[in-house]
């Protein structure tokens, strides 16, 4: 899907670009963009604008709807196409390659750079950050809420997250950001789950890994959604990834996320290693990781 989209940025004339940020501009009042006010959002003739709506429809790249006028909003493609082309003007990236991990969350692509890189699609929906709008602020300056502009906000906060983490952390060092993607250095080795160690190795990289929890702390977050899922892991170490939920040291719960990852840690490593790692209280880590971020700062 991406890559076909990758293929329409190609054949994209100046214009076209014109209208779906035109679309993307309406879309901050209302849903569905009113046919009529698309020639001044977009800067086109209105004949321009019925072109390059009929394209941009055949490509897939936005949505027409009739209420009681005739509404267009982007679809997802239509977004990626406006971050990749915007990627491409600023030369970050050249094309795209095979897609490295597809989920509910996000899209996840090599990229061709003049570095191993990665272009990572975020893909929230709405309903995905309702509860997250309690403990943040995502939305709370929205009447109108669109799944873009979440899928947005969630890119911008984990790119501005990845900036301040690298390199004291190990996390993708962050390269670009634009709307609702991120390009980022390609991690190398596997996901955590699909690792496997033997006896001696796993009590270090449980301990390797709980070190890069408790260098983030200090630095000021917690991931706050620790999985075998979001790790990497190679001959250097690991590599965490996946933190647009990251919650920053001074939120109320910010301890208890924290006690959260480091059980959801040591119970994978227990169930996965049984007999293996050491016996050690959750609690106790997360106590220990606060206090030494405690007297860090002091």
């Amino acid at each position: 899907m991406v890559q076909n989209v990758a293929e329409i940025v190609a054949a994209f004339e100046p214009a076209d670009v014109h209208l779906l940020s035109g679309i993307e501009h309406g879309m901050r009042f209302s849903e569905w963009v009113d046919r009529g006010k698309l020639p001044n959002f977009a800067g086109l003739t209105p004949e321009e604008v019925s072109y390059r709506l009929d394209r941009s429809l055949d490509w897939g790249l936005i949505e027409r709807k009739t209420i009681h006028y005739e509404g267009y909003r982007l679809e997802f493609e239509g977004y990626d196409a406006l971050a990749l082309n915007t990627f491409a003007e600023r030369d970050t990236i050249s094309g795209l390659g095979a897609p490295l991990g597809v989920g509910k969350e996000s899209d996840v692509y090599e990229a061709r750079s003049h570095r191993p890189v990665a272009l990572k699609y975020h893909r929230e929906e709405i309903a995905n950050f309702r509860a997250v709008d309690k403990e943040r602020s995502y939305t709370a300056d929205r009447e109108h809420v669109s799944s873009l502009y979440t899928a947005r906000q969630a890119a911008e906060r984990e790119h501005e997250t990845l900036s301040e983490l690298y390199p004291e952390v190990s996390v993708p060092r962050p390269i670009d950001q634009n709307r609702h993607a991120i390009i980022m250095e390609k991690m190398a080795g596997v996901e955590l789950a699909d690792a496997q160690f033997a006896d001696h190795e796993v009590q270090p990289m449980l301990d390797a890994i709980l070190a890069e929890l408790a260098a983030a702390y200090e630095v000021g977050y917690v991931h706050a959604d620790i999985s075998e899922y979001n790790i990497f892991v190679d001959a250097s170490g690991p590599t965490i990834f996946d933190w647009p939920q990251s919650v920053p040291t001074d939120h109320p719960n910010a301890e208890e996320y924290l006690r959260r990852d480091v059980t959801n840690l040591i119970g994978y490593f227990k169930r996965k290693y049984p007999n293996v790692i050491e016996e050690v209280d959750p609690a106790s880590v997360t106590d220990a990781i606060v206090a030494e971020s405690f007297q860090t700062v002091s």
